[in-house]
This record gives C-alpha cells, sequence and structure tokens, in this order.
C-alpha cells in the first residue's frame, strides 16, 4: 500500500514533468527561427566596466595588408591597477578570430605606464576586410573587466 502511495505522490508525477517538458521543447525548437542558446548572459552581470576606463592607442581607421596593427592601451579608471590584457581581432562580419594575444600580470597604476607594460602588440591582418579588435582587461582578485572595441579596416 505505502509504495503504491509513494509512487503515485512522487514518481509518476515527475516522470509526467519530464515526458510533457520534453513534447513542449520538442515542439518550440520545431517552429522556424528557433534555436536554443544556452550562453546567453548580461554583460552587466558579470561586472564590466564602462568603455569610456580605457582607452585604445594608435589604432588606425585604415590598414594595408602589409602594415601591422600596433596598439598600446591607455586605462583611466584609477580603482583598476593590475590585470590580464587580452587583444583580440576577429572579422566583422563572420566574427571569425584572427588572432589573439594575451599579457599577463599588467601592473601598470604606479608608473601610469601604457599596456603592455614592457612588451608590445603587433600583428599583421593580411586580409583585405573589414575587422574588430576587441581588448580586455580582467582583474580577476576583484572580480572586474574593462573591455573596449575598436574598428578598422585592411585594403
Amino acid at each position: 500500500m505505502a509504495t503504491k502511495t509513494i509512487f503515485l505522490v512522487f514518481l509518476l508525477p515527475v516522470a509526467f514533468s519530464f515526458a510533457f517538458g520534453g513534447i513542449v521543447l520538442a515542439e518550440f525548437l520545431q517552429e522556424s527561427q528557433r534555436e536554443l542558446n544556452m550562453m546567453q548572459f548580461d554583460s552587466s552581470e558579470f561586472g564590466i566596466m564602462s568603455e569610456k576606463s580605457a582607452e585604445i592607442l594608435g589604432l588606425k581607421s585604415q590598414y594595408s595588408t602589409s602594415d601591422p596593427v600596433s596598439v598600446q592601451i591607455s586605462v583611466t579608471d584609477d580603482d583598476f591597477d593590475c590585470g590580464n590584457l587580452y587583444i583580440t581581432i576577429y572579422h566583422s562580419v563572420t566574427k571569425e578570430v584572427i588572432t589573439q594575444t594575451g599579457f599577463f600580470d599588467q601592473c601598470f597604476a604606479q608608473s601610469g605606464a601604457v599596456l603592455p607594460v614592457g612588451d608590445k602588440f603587433s600583428e599583421l591582418v593580411d586580409q583585405p576586410g573589414d575587422y574588430e579588435i576587441m581588448i580586455d582587461l580582467s582583474d580577476e582578485s576583484q572580480n572586474d573587466s574593462i573591455i573596449v572595441k575598436g574598428k578598422f579596416s585592411v585594403k
């Protein structure tokens, strides 16, 4: 008697919930223009600061296929003094990553230096097209990031 009650009260509703949920999800995904995107997030949830807290120095609007893209980053946020710097160049249309470079443990507040400290970012983009550069400076100790983007073209 107790076994039948447990089955009816606890296990049967769980089984029906999974079955019904699977049917609803399958029907939802059958509609045109629908896709399952599990990676949706709002960037403000992750402590991303405004783009005004850093600036890309030396980025031109147009490069030739033989001219390397060389940039430096100036951080204007006084609360941000150290972090890891990631510079990514990707194609504007296809979003294909062309190059990504990381500079770790960049401490610059005391010296007022531009980033990357003691190093240089210079990459050759040899295919004509429109590109974007994304600068991501992340401070793991404070769980903050500064993200700055810029656009350029290669002719």
